[in-house]
């Protein structure tokens, strides 16, 4: 690993050179290509110096321990210093760790959300509104854009199916472990027994596409337009603003009525279909294509779950790392970090010990 941490030192220094070469800065783009290089080996680089000073400042102290005698005044403030220095030194060599493995290269982009009713009836379409609630009050809390692209909502206040896109700095790296089957028990406002009912929703979370990453034949898109439904006025019932996109050679279907323009309705649709397409070119190259997506989001079922929602105990379990939270009111007002930090520690220690290394 210190192999590796020099070469980028050594990268650096030879890149900050570059911004004071007259060439570099009478053009604008190498310049700012340049500037973006080094602000990506900013991080790292200064962790490798406070590791360096770290390590300095601590075969100094093991120097000093071994000139001095257990009965020296000294000797026992040194010990202790020691003991804190080692102990910065794992916490650095840890981020380090972290900046050098393995970046995926979807963790800056904004997110496709798309929650559905799963088993469950009414119950199932209420419990996907409530969903769909939390993540928009999650994305407000961190300064995101939810933009909903399509909804199909029940009649009692539910969600059947929404999609939407979560627009902001890290939405997809942030919500990615979010896909899966979602399960809620609960006692329904309707049941006049008491009993408690089970129903599930699913999550899926794809990160949205660039435009220079998919490219769609015309040919290949059959667009179809129709008058929107749902709320809205007058308007959006006898125009045809709303549109469903068809991707032939896949079969995808992508459909948004959110605007009461056709054209806009269209540019949010192509953004999903783009999202979608370029899953598939990713899940291709892994050998994965549609294992992964069935594996993100299940069939519905109530015994295919990845999070319960538990209103008699006031408890939320995540069960791919046996957690359990007992605030689930606010949870659902959009207080995720209780759940999203475990997650991420617990998926990216799994990342670490894949991509393997090693301070010494």
């Amino acid at each position: 690993m210190l192999d590796k941490l020099e070469q980028i030192e050594q990268t650096f220094d030879e890149l900050t050179a570059r911004l004071a070469d007259p060439d570099v800065l009478g053009n604008p783009a190498v310049y700012r290509d340049t500037s973006r290089a080094l602000a990506e080996l900013n991080p790292v680089v200064e962790l490798f110096h406070r590791y360096k000073r770290t390590r300095e400042e601590l075969d100094q102290t093991a120097e000093l321990l071994r000139e001095l005698d257990r009965d020296d005044d000294l000797f026992e403030v040194a010990t202790e210093e020691q003991r804190l220095l080692e102990a910065t030194l794992e916490t650095l060599e840890e981020r380090v760790k972290q900046e050098l493995a393995p970046k995926d290269p979807n963790e800056k982009r904004n997110a496709v959300l798309e929650i559905r009713a799963g088993t469950g009836g009414d119950e199932a379409t209420l419990f996907a509104a409530e969903l769909f609630r939390m993540y928009s009050r999650f994305a407000d809390a961190n300064g995101w854009r939810v933009d909903i692209l399509d909804l199909s909502e029940s009649g009692i206040r539910g969600i059947k199916d929404v999609s939407a896109i979560v627009e902001g700095q890290g939405a997809f790296s942030t919500l990615r472990y979010e896909a899966g089957v979602h399960r809620v028990q609960r006692v329904p406002e309707t049941e006049a027994s008491g009993r408690i009912h089970t129903s599930a929703v699913t999550v899926a979370v794809l990160p949205e596409a660039e435009d220079i990453e998919i490219a769609i034949d015309p040919s290949d898109l059959r667009v179809d337009t129709y008058c929107a439904s749902g709320p809205g006025g007058q308007g959006v019932n006898t125009t045809y603003s709303a549109v469903r996109l068809t991707h032939q050679p896949t079969g995808l279907v992508v459909t948004c009525q959110d605007e009461r323009s056709q054209i806009k309705n269209k540019a949010k649709a192509m953004r999903v279909l783009k999202s979608r397409l370029l899953e598939i070119e990713q899940a291709r190259a892994e050998s994965e294509m549609s294992e992964e997506r069935r594996r993100m989001v299940g069939s519905g079922d109530r015994s295919e779950k990845i999070r319960t929602y538990n209103f008699p105990q006031n408890r939320v379990t995540d069960h791919r790392v046996g957690l359990s939270v007992h605030k689930l009111p606010s949870i659902l007002e959009g207080d995720l970090e209780p759940l999203i930090v475990p997650l991420h520690q617990h998926f990216e220690a799994e990342r670490l010990q894949q991509s393997g290394g090693s301070a010494s």
